[in-house]
């Protein structure tokens, strides 16, 4: 009977067993929990370790530090990738919105450009406008000076030459009827052209002119009569017409004087007009050039901001993609961070269960063997 029995060593080497299995049931047990919220294979391959016979507690245990240390790792990149994600999309998102307020300043620019541009164009046509109108204005106001000087000429040439004829007039009046006033021709004096010789006056339609000028009926005076009555009494008409003519002389005079003061004014507001509007001129003709170049210097400017602006948007498309490029790379990990971070905590926690389980069951198991050992070599 007593054979049949184990012996007391023996069946502690059996309780060691049991107590061994139990404790690689337990340590499944915690590893399978593990990767059924997991579905890491490595939990499952720790899985067929735990179940195999070959493998022992050591190997396991190491096989559990070494999942650790790569669960730690994984979380450890995460967490570098997360803060390099935020990080990036921030300065990505942050540039992408300043580069689309650069565009929309741009196209305000551009904007005001265009419309300085137009006001510039309208500005150089209405001065060129003005300047064709001033030329008018000019050519028009020499060629009403021209004809009024040309006018005041011909008055000047026909009050003298009336004035001749008049002097003329009474002069032949003075032969007859006051002898000693009477200035004879000089001989040999040349007739003007057109004019009758020994006169001292011009055409002869000259007088024709002064007689409607005077309104005199009659050209000149008859021969004086043979009475005494009657000469006495034509002696009187005669110096009434000649104080008629002298009248009508003063009166020339003053018209001529008159003329010339108004030729002068006439002339002085001519030239000053001219000047006035030659200075206008010089200043519009400069206005237009100043314009013109402020205009070509707005147009480059204009050209400038396109480029900036084509330049803007197409950096802003190339940020643009690299934006999608790194939400496709971040948007994932971002989203299931904490879950995946809680899900590693849970593994490494069944795992550092597991390796309690498995290390103290080692540990009784190495106890027991050395106890088992001793006592043996004791018999």
């Amino acid at each position: 009977f007593k054979k049949a029995l184990p012996a007391p060593e023996e069946e502690s080497f059996l309780q060691v067993q049991v107590s061994s299995k139990a404790t690689l049931s337990r340590a499944l047990k915690v590893v399978r929990s593990a990767a059924r919220k997991s579905n890491k294979p490595e939990l499952d391959l720790l899985s067929l370790a735990l179940r195999g016979k070959k493998v022992g507690f050591e190997k396991v245990i190491a096989m559990v530090d070494e999942m650790v240390v790569n669960l730690k790792k994984e979380q450890s990149d995460d967490d570098s990738k997360k803060e390099f994600c935020n990080t990036k999309l921030d300065e990505a998102e942050d540039k992408q919105k300043a580069l689309e307020l650069s565009i929309s300043d741009i196209e305000t620019v551009m904007g005001e450009l265009a419309s300085s541009i137009e006001a510039l164009k309208e500005d150089i046509k209405a001065l060129e406008v003005g300047i064709k109108a001033l030329d008018k204005s000019v050519a028009e106001a020499t060629e009403e000076r021209k004809a009024a000087n040309a006018e005041y000429k011909d008055l000047v040439a026909s009050n003298k030459l009336a004035t001749e004829v008049l002097a003329w007039a009474k002069n032949r009046l003075n032969k007859y009827y006051n002898p000693k006033l009477y200035i004879a021709p000089k001989e040999g004096d040349p007739a003007p052209e057109g004019g009758v010789a020994g006169t001292g006056i011009g055409a002869v339609e000259s007088f024709v002119q002064i007689r409607a000028h005077i309104q005199l009926k009659r050209a000149a005076p008859p021969p004086p009569p043979e009475a005494v009555q009657a000469y006495s009494k034509k002696s009187e008409e005669s110096n009434g017409v000649i104080k008629m003519i002298d009248l009508l002389v003063a009166d020339l005079d003053k018209e001529t004087q008159e003329a010339e003061v108004m030729e002068k004014d006439a002339q002085a507001d001519y030239e000053k007009l001219m000047k006035d509007a030659a200075d206008k001129r010089a200043a519009d003709s400069k206005a237009v050039a100043q314009k013109e170049s402020s205009l070509a210097n707005t147009e480059e400017a204009l050209e400038d901001a396109k480029s900036k602006k084509e330049a803007t948007v197409k950096e802003m498309m190339g940020n643009g993609e690299y934006l999608s490029s790194l939400h496709a790379e971040c948007d994932w990990l971002l989203k299931y961070f904490e879950t995946r971070k809680e899900a590693r905590t849970s593994e490494i926690q069944s795992l550092a269960d597991a390796k309690a389980v498995l290390s103290g069951a080692d540990y009784s198991f190495i106890q027991q063997s050395r106890t088992l050992a001793i006592r043996r070599f004791s018999a």
